[in-house]
Formats: C-alpha cells, sequence, structure tokens
C-alpha cells in the first residue's frame, strides 16, 4: 500500500465530505473506507493500528464534521496504554493542527477490550459548523491575503478562514498590516476593529480567522461614490 504526504492525499479523500482542508503537517494516509482507516465488513466503523492512524482518523472525521464514530483499535493490549493514546490524540488534534484548533471544542472517547482489538466510541464537539469547515481557503502564504479579504467583502463575508501553507518569521505583523491596508482602501477605518484568530495559537500558524463585523460595509466601488458626489467642503483663509 502505497504512502503519501497526508496534507496532500486529503484533498482527495475530502471531495465527497466537503472539507476544504486540515492542516500543515506530514501523515501517511489512503483513499477514504480503504482497509488501512475503515473496516472492510462495516463501513461506519473506522479502524487504527498505530497512533498515528488514531490522530488521523481524528482528522477525517474533524474534516467531515463528524460527532459521533466508533473504531477498532488494534495492537494495544490494556487498558492504560489505550486511554493514554486516545488522550494524547486528542490533544494533538486541539492544540497543534490548525483545523482540529479553529474547529473542536472537546474529544471524548470510551473503550471496552474485545478479542483482538479495543472498540472505541469517539464524540467530537465542535466550535464550528460544517459551512464553515467547508468555507475555509487555501492559500500558500500571507501574501495572498489581501486579495482574498477584498473578495470576502466584495462578497458582503462577515468572516473569513484561511489555511496557509507556509508561515515565516514576524508574519503576524504582516497579516495586520494586510488587514490595515484593506479596511482603509475600503474605507473602513473608523469602523470596528476586526477579530484576527490564529490557530494553533503555539507553534507554527496554519490558520487565521478574520470576523469582520456585521456585513453592512459599504464596498469600495460605493466608497468612492460617496466621496465624488459628496465632497467635502473646501475651507478658505478669511481676508485680512
Amino acid at each position: 500500500m502505497k504512502k503519501r504526504v497526508f496534507a496532500a492525499a486529503l484533498a482527495g479523500v475530502c471531495l465527497l465530505s466537503g472539507c476544504s482542508s486540515l492542516l500543515n503537517r506530514t501523515y501517511s494516509a489512503t483513499e477514504e473506507h480503504s482497509s488501512k482507516y475503515w473496516e472492510s465488513e462495516n463501513a461506519d466503523t473506522m479502524r487504527a493500528e498505530s497512533y498515528q492512524d488514531i490522530v488521523n482518523d481524528l482528522l477525517l472525521l474533524v474534516g467531515r464534521h463528524t460527532e459521533d464514530a466508533a473504531v477498532r483499535l488494534y495492537n494495544y493490549t490494556d487498558d492504560a496504554s489505550v486511554s493514554d493514546a486516545l488522550e494524547k490524540a486528542a490533544t494533538e488534534i486541539q492544540q497543534e493542527t490548525p483545523m482540529g484548533a479553529y474547529a473542536v471544542e472537546y474529544i471524548t472517547s470510551e473503550s471496552s477490550s474485545q478479542r483482538g482489538y479495543y472498540e472505541v466510541t469517539l464524540h467530537i464537539s465542535y466550535r464550528r459548523t460544517l459551512e464553515q469547515i467547508q468555507s475555509v481557503v487555501n492559500a500558500t502564504s500571507t501574501s495572498a491575503l489581501p486579495d482574498l479579504l477584498d473578495a470576502a467583502l466584495e462578497q458582503s463575508k462577515t468572516e473569513l478562514a484561511v489555511r496557509l501553507g507556509y508561515w515565516g518569521e514576524d508574519e503576524q505583523a504582516s497579516v495586520e498590516q494586510s488587514v490595515a491596508d484593506v479596511r482603509e482602501v475600503w474605507g473602513l477605518t473608523d469602523t470596528a476593529p476586526w477579530t484576527i484568530s490564529f490557530y494553533p495559537q503555539t507553534g507554527d500558524v496554519g490558520l487565521i480567522e478574520f470576523v469582520m463585523g456585521d456585513g453592512t460595509q459599504p464596498s469600495a466601488a460605493e466608497s468612492a461614490d460617496e466621496e465624488s458626489t459628496n465632497p467635502q467642503p473646501e475651507i478658505s483663509s478669511p481676508k485680512g
């Protein structure tokens, strides 16, 4: 079975589920419902044979906004190791992956020993809707943000989430400057500031969320028209 970079493979995996992107890390993965991640005799049950498989299973579930799932966990021999692996994987998803940090509220699990495997029940609570997850936009770097923000404003969107392929030094300052420039162009400098959130909060940022208000801001063209039809009065100095 060929292994591929998870970030690239997941794009194919998510064609049916609608998830646009998950994280900027390297994982092994195969096609959805393959024998590596799904039990062949039960299409609703996933499988995992290692800790990394557990993480990848969780990422697939998050991308589909799945709330409840069953996983058969192989190659674990005692309750303690299963519990530790599940807790560690849930923490990694929520704290270290961009999509998990952005979308997941919490993850709980229960497990029971069966002959040859552990039966695990997962529950994932979300802070974001399926529509929000599907609306995440991909960009190679922060240089694309001005165009993406312009497009969002033209469509009267009130929020934008962008997943980045690269995060360098001093990028946060660059993001804030891009927002300031866009707001100035659109005549929004006197409106309430936008909320900018970075995910994950530690390490390299892989996803940025912009909350841009109530969507009532005028377009750049409207702002220009208003200035031309309502010119500022000229102030002349009194003659002495």
